[in-house]
């Protein structure tokens, strides 16, 4: 195996510009049709609140599209491998390269090349914009499509046990003393476990000690009556602190955000396998891209001999769905911790740069 993987910098600029071309062209048509079905299955919601009807999709559409780019794109660079692949076979570029001497690894090299420039940017793309669009789009959900929060550290169906009694919020903001939730309900239970008042309310900030309620409707299920207090203070033994970590969406966190998480959870003495396994997956997800030339070269170059252009390029989709089949297995084991969660991100990656790697050489001997 030859290691110089540039011997002509022409060459290189010229698979490149093609491959990044197919790249852009398949992602393109990817997220339209995706965006396109999304849309249809969700429109009935945004159009259903009042005052929302171009201008709401167009929101929607703008914080989903971001999501499909960042799932869809490795998938775009496997295609966009098999039809560069594919288009070279077919004009006899391939084989004019290997009788000029060219190894298997150099023809590859560009694409390979191209591939890590993309799997970068995907990461800069999840970190800065992805998690940004994830927490706005839930947040918004949350409020059933109405007016577009712009609170920061958004998080939504909390559930807190307070000594027996439960908090619930269908919608949290902010951090520390400036918690502010909304569509909150605590029940309060008896020694045997019985719910014997409902509280619901429209909003609960901080009280130091305990949560102040406002737009209350209160229901004694004892005497069966119904009233509404002004304010009420509940859950005196929640804290600021406790509901910080009352629940994190790995999704919708940074990378160093999360990993500041992790060690608070940590701390608190919580289960982190799950974000443990979304934070390697952070590193590990975008470098799937990475891997997207490699396996459909194992199709191109590997049965070479045998003609058989179509059956060549179903080979090298089925390896690259393979990989997202099992890496996603992968990662729902280790949130579950049936694997470690270093084990559970990066496994699939190696196992699958292995086996490229391996048939990628045996083709050169």
């Amino acid at each position: 195996m030859q290691l110089d993987f540039f011997p002509s910098r022409t060459l290189t600029l010229y698979l490149a510009k093609l491959f990044v071309a197919r790249i852009a062209a398949m992602l393109f048509v990817l997220v339209l049709v995706l965006m396109m079905l999304v849309l249809l299955s969700s429109s009935g919601g945004i159009l259903a609140v009042a005052g929302y009807v171009q201008g709401g999709l167009l929101a929607y559409a703008g914080l989903r599209i971001p999501q499909l780019i960042s799932r869809f794109l490795p998938y775009s660079v496997l295609l966009a491998t098999l039809i560069t692949l594919v288009t070279l076979n077919q004009n006899s570029e391939v084989i004019a390269m290997k009788a000029a001497g060219l190894s298997a690894h150099q023809v590859l090299a560009p694409l390979l090349l191209t591939a890590g420039l993309v799997s970068l940017a995907t990461f800069a793309f999840n970190e800065r914009v992805v998690t940004r669009a994830t927490e706005t789009l839930k947040a918004w959900e949350a409020v059933d499509y109405g007016a577009i929060p712009d609170e920061e550290r958004v998080r939504t169906n909390i559930y807190l046990n307070d000594d027996g009694n439960i908090l619930t919020a269908a919608y949290l903001a902010g951090r520390g003393e400036a918690i502010a939730m909304r569509n909150v309900s605590w029940y309060r239970r008896n020694a045997e476990g019985m719910i014997i008042e409902q509280v619901d309310a429209e909003r609960a900030r901080y009280a130091g000690p305990g949560w102040r309620l406002e737009g209350i409707t209160r229901f004694s299920v004892q005497n069966a009556v119904t009233d509404r207090p002004a304010t009420l203070v509940v859950g005196e033994g929640l804290t600021p602190d406790q509901i910080d970590l009352a629940k994190i969406d790995p999704d919708a966190e940074p990378f160093w955000t999360l990993t500041t998480s992790i060690a608070e959870f940590e701390r608190a003495g919580r289960q982190t396998d799950e974000l443990r396994a979304k934070w390697w997956h952070k590193i590990s997800g975008p470098l799937s891209a990475f891997l997207m030339p490699l396996l459909g070269a194992v199709a191109a170059f590997g049965l070479a001999r045998s003609g058989q252009l179509f059956v060549r390029a179903v080979i090298g989709m089925a390896l690259g769905f393979a990989y997202f089949v099992v890496d996603n297995a992968a990662l729902a084991m280790g949130s579950f911790g049936g694997y470690p969660p270093f084990l559970a991100a990066w496994a699939p990656f190696f196992l699958f740069l292995l086996i490229g790697e391996t048939v990628l050489i045996r083709t050169e001997e």
